[in-house]
Formats: C-alpha cells, sequence, structure tokens
C-alpha cells in the first residue's frame, strides 16, 4: 500500500509487518485504540538515515511537519523519580522545565540518560516510540501532534517507523494532550 505520507515506497499494517518487533509489535497487535488498529502503518526505512534531519531530506520535506519525536524524562516529586514521556514534533524540543514539570506536578524534570531509557522501554535510543511504552508511565503528546491527521514515530528501531493518526497517540494508555510541549 502506497503511505499517507513522504516518498516511501510502501507501507503496511504494522500489526502484519514482521520487521515491527518488540514491544511496539505487541502494542500494535494487541491494540485497542481510537482508531481501527489496520491504521497503525509500518514503513521500512535505512537506520544509517534515522535522525531526524537526514531522515527529512531522504523521505521527503513534508515530514518536518508531520513528524514526532517521544523522549523519555525523569521526573523527580518529593524523594521519588519516576519516567515519562513527552511526543512532540520533530521541529521542536521538549519544554522540560515548563510544561513538562508543571503537567507531571514535579520539582524537577530532566531528560533521561540513555541507557536508562533503553533499558526501560526495551526500545533502540533514536527509534523510541509511544506506541509500547510501559503503561504505567505517564504520556505527554504536544497538542499539534494530537491534531494531525498523519504523524511520522519511531518504531522502537531505528530501522522503520510508523505512520499512525494524531488521535491514536493521544488514545494512548496514560496519555495527556498538553498544549506547548514543545517549544522552539
Amino acid at each position: 500500500m502506497r503511505p499517507p505520507i513522504g516518498t516511501f515506497e510502501h507501507a503496511e499494517p504494522a500489526a502484519e509487518s514482521d520487521a515491527c518487533t518488540g514491544p511496539a509489535a505487541e502494542a500494535v497487535r494487541a491494540w485497542s485504540g481510537p482508531v481501527p488498529a489496520d491504521q497503525l502503518l509500518y514503513v521500512d526505512t535505512d537506520p544509517e538515515k534515522a535522525d531526524t534531519e537526514v531522515f527529512v531530506r531522504t523521505y521527503g520535506e513534508e515530514l518536518w511537519e508531520a513528524s514526532a519525536n517521544c523522549v523519555v524524562v525523569a521526573a523527580k516529586r518529593g524523594g521519588e523519580r519516576g519516567l515519562a514521556a513527552c511526543v512532540v514534533p520533530s521541529a521542536t524540543r521538549v519544554d522540560v522545565n515548563g510544561a513538562a514539570r508543571r503537567q507531571l506536578g514535579a520539582r524537577k524534570v530532566s531528560f533521561a540518560p540513555r541507557d536508562l531509557a533503553v533499558g526501560e522501554t526495551g526500545m533502540e535510543y533514536g527509534g523510541i516510540t509511544p506506541v509500547g511504552l510501559p503503561e504505567a508511565w505517564p504520556l505527554l503528546v504536544d497538542a499539534a501532534v494530537a491534531d494531525l491527521p498523519w504523524v511520522l514515530i519511531g518504531s522502537g528501531r531505528r530501522r522503520g517507523k510508523l505512520i499512525v493518526p494524531g488521535k491514536a497517540l493521544a488514545g494512548l494508555p496514560g496519555a495527556t494532550v498538553v498544549e506547548g510541549l514543545g517549544v522552539r
């Protein structure tokens, strides 16, 4: 099938793709979200071109406006530390000291160390996706992402991406839509 965004040659329902693996694959195969499971698409991509700027130049400039990054953050509240994920447009960065901190009710929020993010998600760094994250985690989704008809996000690996409706991300377990989570 032809994907709805980008210049990819082929897309397939993620739940049917042998290339979609790990926690993201488990989540799409057990999908019961706000959109039909066949709208969660997988596209195969070159892992050497996974970084956003190179990726967009390779697979279509319109992806600047249609792609999002999932960032794992560590929030400190009282004496406790917890993990959360933030999904923001790729052309922005997570407002950790403002919107994320307020929404999580934390004293301090910082980017989680790479090893911790990879270990806790079971996903590759540079491919972390909100689909298949631990259900107990808070998931903050920028309103601009939730409003997109189609969003390109990681697949849990540097090879391959998911293309999903923005409202699918807003309907994930633990998700809260936040205005201004991503800032330029």
